[in-house]
């Protein structure tokens, strides 16, 4: 049986870098993948002189859709979606929203591309705000946590939401029935944290959800759920940490095997296990927060990502185009009201 094909719009201006790392990172995944095929979205001709740079020109797996305007990295939400209705980002989300694509991804603006792709896509039903997944490594393997930074102010409805669709998410592109889910707090014990969070958790115990109570900051790294589910503002403060320390034990590291000639004779012995290191806490390894919540798909790159970092994000589009996320999604919130409703 031959598989259909995987069409993916990506905003090719969008991020630090634009067409140098956006067009070179598609025609990297084209090269691995089958039955896909990639359309290219911005100013054509920078998009078209970059593929010949590369030696590349369109076809059957390859086009570009020509898009006028580009939103700025310090545009307001706002401002972008009033006054940029022919920007790579909301083309791209357009195609996405037509059906002529299955997916896109985006290095540009996060409010930006959060606002465009709710006022074209528009919430899957039962979904009040979409919100930001992302894997972060741990001991174990990774762990997704949600939301990252969309929802500053959540209600307790919200984090069952969130819940539900990182759930659906995990249970899909890991292959795990019923993921564990726990609520992000400062403590484990019943009597801590906000009312908020106190109220949340009696929803989520009571949701169907493999729900398994609060879980503190250092369990996310211990991978001691499947899923992490936080406000957008206890969730951001939290990746930009664990970003922060990376490079911090990267500096250090650095520092110390280069103080003399002992330390940079044992920094080539132990090149092997350091590069292991690097793989497996590289940020870049773990590109592209998914946009979840929506009626599709679509993928914020980090907006300095390089080359190979912007094709894992394409390729988590690619994954979760296969999966069908937003359908999986709309069935579990579904599950989740009709058992609310039960009680």
């Amino acid at each position: 049986m031959v598989s259909a094909t995987i069409v993916i719009a990506i905003d090719a201006m969008g991020g630090d870098h634009g067409p140098q790392v956006t067009v070179p990172a598609a025609l990297d995944v084209l090269k691995e993948q089958k039955n896909l095929k990639i359309i290219l979205v911005g100013d054509q001709e920078r998009i078209a002189a970059e593929l010949t740079a590369h030696g590349a020109s369109v076809g059957d797996k390859l086009a570009i859709q020509h898009a006028s305007q580009v939103v700025a990295m310090d545009d307001l939400p706002s401002f972008a979606l009033r006054n940029k209705k022919d920007s790579s980002m909301r083309v791209a989300i357009n195609l996405v929203k037509e059906g002529s694509a299955k997916a896109c991804v985006s290095a540009g603006n996060t409010g930006a591309l959060m606002a465009t792709a709710r006022f074209v896509l528009k919430t899957l039903p039962g979904v009040d705000r979409p919100a930001i997944i992302t894997p972060l490594p741990t001991i174990k393997g990774h762990t997704h946590v949600l939301d990252l930074g969309a929802n500053v102010d959540c209600t307790a409805r919200q984090l069952l939401e969130f819940a539900a669709m990182g759930a659906a998410l995990t249970s899909a592109v890991d292959n795990i029935k019923r993921p564990t889910v726990g609520l992000l707090n400062i403590g484990e014990e019943e009597i801590k944290g906000n009312e908020n969070v106190k109220e949340a958790a009696g929803i989520l115990a009571a949701s169907g959800l493999n729900y398994v109570g609060y879980v503190e900051g250092d369990d996310i790294f211990k991978g001691t759920v499947d899923v992490v589910v936080c406000d957008g503002f206890v969730g951001n403060v939290a990746l930009k940490s664990a970003e922060g320390l990376a490079k911090m034990v990267a500096h250090f590291l650095k520092v110390e095997f280069s103080r003399n000639i002992f330390t940079k004779m044992a920094a080539l012995l132990a090149m092997p296990v350091l590069k292991a290191l690097r793989g497996r806490i590289d940020p870049s390894n773990y590109n592209g927060a998914s946009l979840v919540g929506l009626q599709g798909i679509v993928i914020k790159s980090h907006g300095n990502a390089l080359r190979y970092a912007f094709a894992v994000a394409i390729k988590e589009a690619v994954l979760e185009a296969k999966k069908d996320i937003p359908t999986r999604i709309g069935k579990e919130i579904e599950t989740i009201l009709v058992e609310r409703q039960a009680v």
